[in-house]
């Protein structure tokens, strides 16, 4: 499962020109679920980014978590991070799970954030084209595979 991370002043998602989900402070999540991924894939990548120091104290440093500051999160479902592009100029997304499969674990992830102790957890349309506006605060940007991260 792969997530892309931006920390965010604001952020927010339209289907069909109508808003869907909307935070302010704190994260926007683009999450890609790729075959073989599982409830455990989502609850390594939730405590982690949960848990990710990348918000600013009192003395400018990066030092403070998603809770630490009372912040939300926007979850984006997003296939084409499973891309591949090693060969050829159209990428393969074979890598990405099912709709039947990758809805469920969205949705499973969604929910994990919430108990984490998250107190927004905001959501796009599964599988639906989406606009998805944002405020990048830093810019920070970070990649996280839960194939990376110890189980």
């Amino acid at each position: 499962m792969k997530a892309i991370l931006q920390r965010v002043s604001k952020a927010c998602v339209e289907v069909d020109k109508k808003i869907k989900g909307e935070i302010e402070k704190g994260f926007l999540v683009l999450l890609g679920v790729e075959n073989g991924d599982s409830e455990k894939d989502a609850e390594v990548l939730v405590n982690k980014i949960s848990g990710l120091r990348v918000f600013t104290d009192e003395n400018d440093k990066m030092n403070l978590s998603l809770a630490d500051v009372n912040g939300a999160v926007l979850v984006i479902s997003n296939f084409t991070l499973c891309a591949d592009c090693s060969h050829g100029r159209r990428p393969n997304f074979l890598a990405a799970a099912r709709p039947e499969t990758a809805e469920p674990l969205y949705e499973f992830f969604c929910r994990k954030m919430l108990d984490s102790g998250i107190v927004k957890v905001e959501k796009g349309v599964f599988g639906a084209d989406m606009q998805v506006s944002l405020v990048n605060d830093g810019p920070v940007t970070i990649e996280i595979n839960s194939k990376d991260l110890k189980k």
